[in-house]
This record gives C-alpha cells, sequence and structure tokens, in this order.
C-alpha cells in the first residue's frame, strides 16, 4: 500500500461505550484472514485518560480485529518527545491514571491535584464541605516547573484554582501572587476539543435525523482556565505546546507511527497519502489540511480528509462565513490559538460512515485487499 489510515474513534469508530454499527464492517475490508492489517493504520483520538494498551484492547474488542498500542496515539503521545521536561516536576491535570500516563509518556516527577491539594488543603475553598475542619501542617517538598493538561478534570472548580496559584507563584502556591511572575512556568496542553458526542440522544429531530448533543470537552475547560488567568493578570495564557487535533506535532507524530508500521511490515511502496477519518470540522478536518497546507513541504505523505456523519458533524448545518468587523461575528469553536479560515474546515471527502470511508479510499487507491 502507498497511503495510510488516521482513524479518529469517539463519533466515527464507537459513541460513548458503543460501537457505531459501520465501524466492525469497515475493519473486517482492513484485515485479511489472519487478522493482519492490509494498510498502515493509525486511531488518532483526543481522549487522553488512559493509557495506550487499555485504548487499543478497548478497540480490538469492540472493532473484532487485533489492535496493538503502537497503533493508538492519544492526545498526550507528543509528549514523549519532550523530553527536557521529562526530569522536572510537573503538575498533572486530568482523570483516570494520570500518574501511570505521566510515567509512560517519560515524566519521573509528576504530582496531581489532589496531591497538592492534600498538601495545602487551603488553597481549595470553593467547596464549604470540603475545607478543612482542623489545619495540620504539611511541608510542602515539591515544586512544580511545569503544568501538564492531560484532559477534563472532575472538579474544575478545584483544578483551576489550583494551577492559577501555580502560574502566578511560579510554582510555590500559597506564597503571594507577584506580578513579575510573567511568563509563567510552561504550559503543555493535550486535546482542545471544546465539545464531542456522547451516548445521550435530543428528543429534537430534524428531517427524521437524530441531533446527538455535544458535551464539554478539555478545550471549554481550557476557555475557563484561559479567561480567569487573563482576568486577574491582564495577560494571556501562553502555552509551551498543544497537542491533540488539529495540532501540528500531532499529525508529525501520526506520520511518524504510520511510517514505522510500514517498516515494521517490510512493505517497500513510501506512503505518499494519508486519510484522516473523523466527525469533527473544526478538528479533523481542520487539523488534515493544516497539515497539508503548512507542513506538505516538509512533510513526506499529504493529508487528505474524509468527514463522516455519525458524530459531531450535522450535514444539516452549514459551516458560518468568516468573522467580520462589522455587525455579528460568527461561531468559531476552535481553540484561541488556532485562527479561523473557512478553507481549514472544507473537507476533501463527506461520506455517511466508517464503512463507506473505507470503501472511498480503497476506490481513490485503486486497491483491491
Amino acid at each position: 500500500p502507498s497511503f495510510g489510515f488516521l482513524f479518529d474513534i469517539d463519533g466515527v469508530l464507537v459513541r460513548g461505550k458503543t460501537p457505531i454499527p459501520a465501524a466492525r464492517t469497515a475493519f473486517q475490508k482492513l484485515v485479511n484472514s489472519q487478522g493482519q492489517f492490509l494498510v498502515p493504520v493509525v486511531f488518532v483520538t483526543n481522549a487522553g485518560n488512559c493509557l495506550r494498551q487499555e485504548k487499543a484492547d478497548q478497540l480490538s474488542h469492540l472493532l473484532g480485529v487485533p489492535i496493538s498500542q503502537d497503533q493508538v496515539m492519544m492526545s498526550h503521545s507528543p509528549l514523549r518527545m519532550f523530553k527536557r521536561f521529562h526530569e522536572k516536576c510537573v503538575l498533572v491535570s486530568g482523570q483516570g491514571p494520570l500518574l501511570d500516563i505521566a510515567q509512560d509518556l517519560g515524566f519521573c516527577q509528576p504530582i496531581t491535584i489532589d496531591t497538592l491539594r492534600e498538601k495545602r488543603p487551603l488553597l481549595d475553598a470553593v467547596d464549604h464541605d470540603r475545607r478543612p475542619s482542623i489545619l495540620v501542617g504539611v511541608d510542602f517538598w515539591f515544586k512544580p516547573l511545569s503544568v501538564v493538561l492531560f484532559g477534563e478534570p472532575v472538579r474544575w472548580e478545584t483544578s483551576l484554582q489550583l494551577i492559577i496559584d501555580v502560574l502566578l507563584t511560579s510554582g510555590y502556591p500559597g506564597n503571594p501572587y507577584e506580578q513579575e511572575n510573567y511568563p509563567h512556568i510552561p504550559v503543555l496542553a493535550c486535546n482542545m476539543d471544546l465539545m464531542w458526542v456522547a451516548e445521550a440522544q435530543s428528543p429534537r429531530q430534524v428531517l427524521c435525523l437524530v441531533v446527538f448533543p455535544c458535551r464539554f470537552g478539555h478545550g471549554t475547560f481550557m476557555v475557563c482556565l484561559e479567561n480567569i488567568y487573563k482576568k486577574i493578570t491582564g495577560k494571556e495564557l501562553k502555552y509551551e505546546a498543544l497537542m491533540g487535533k488539529p495540532s501540528r506535532l500531532t499529525y508529525q507524530y501520526a506520520e511518524h507511527l504510520i511510517r514505522a508500521q510500514a517498516l515494521q511490515r517490510s512493505w517497500q511502496q513510501p506512503i505518499h497519502t494519508l486519510y484522516a477519518v473523523g466527525d469533527n470540522l473544526m478538528t479533523d478536518v481542520y487539523g488534515a489540511n493544516l497539515w497539508e497546507k503548512e507542513l506538505s513541504s516538509a512533510a513526506a505523505a499529504r493529508c487528505r480528509s474524509v468527514l463522516v456523519c455519525t458524530g459531531v458533524y450535522n450535514p444539516l448545518a452549514e459551516v458560518p462565513p468568516e468573522p467580520r468587523d462589522s455587525g455579528s461575528r460568527s461561531v468559531f469553536h476552535g481553540h484561541r490559538d488556532f485562527g479561523f479560515d473557512p478553507g481549514l474546515v472544507e473537507p476533501d471527502h463527506i461520506v455517511p460512515d466508517v464503512d463507506a470511508a473505507v470503501d472511498l479510499v480503497f476506490q481513490l487507491e485503486n486497491f483491491a485487499p
């Protein structure tokens, strides 16, 4: 094969924990009778609340084909490349086995929001029922030198408060805020999705198409963090790196994984084209088009976007026009640091589901399994 697939997961292969029926059919076309993939495949998800092996096991069960962790790219996977932070103490935010995830990525001294709260209980004061009744002196012996945002946490008020404290005190939460602590210590963020599609259904229907309501994603948490920081300091919160679709880092790393698969299988044909199959204009399509526009000259493979209609994308909704200075501004659901360009949210192909996406790519590539 001279091409490979980058599959999104939520809204393309599953909705919540429920497989989308077309997914199993599609993947039977992608493997041979021994269960080996006929083309290189990487699952590129913006989820970040588990280890790659756990996600691979889930996909193997849901899709009925064997999938290895080397085929799975979580939103935090590119953090393996940020070795200069691995030896430093980092504050990690999100949910799931955060310490296991951080250590698997190479971080030697991660601490969680819960640990920080345990060491500095007076900092978390929003929930009156969680305020300590007896104050116990605790030696705070670690100093976070960077902040890693893996995904949306459970108690937003606690995470927002403590992250802001760490940023405004250069890693000494509990100390007075100092205006000269700017730029703040590095922040690395994974997953900028404002919303994602869950299993909850809306009673509203449009032309017999059920509209699945979107749920808050980590991008919504980041919007809160950015605006709180700016409201307090008057300055912009800065990111050392942004990972997860649609970031360039994500597509660079995904291409690396595709080529590693081809090398492992001893496929001699160069990989010329990557097909990014997703359900979200502002992540899957935007990211693929951004890769094609800005990195195609430096990358060995071009990227083509294939949009499915089983997730966030509503085929009845139109892409909003570019914001204008006069009159009302259109709604931009992408991250603050990514500008809106109508051309970047134009998919190369639109298909009903992932099975139709696989058929289309095989046809385009004249590939007969």
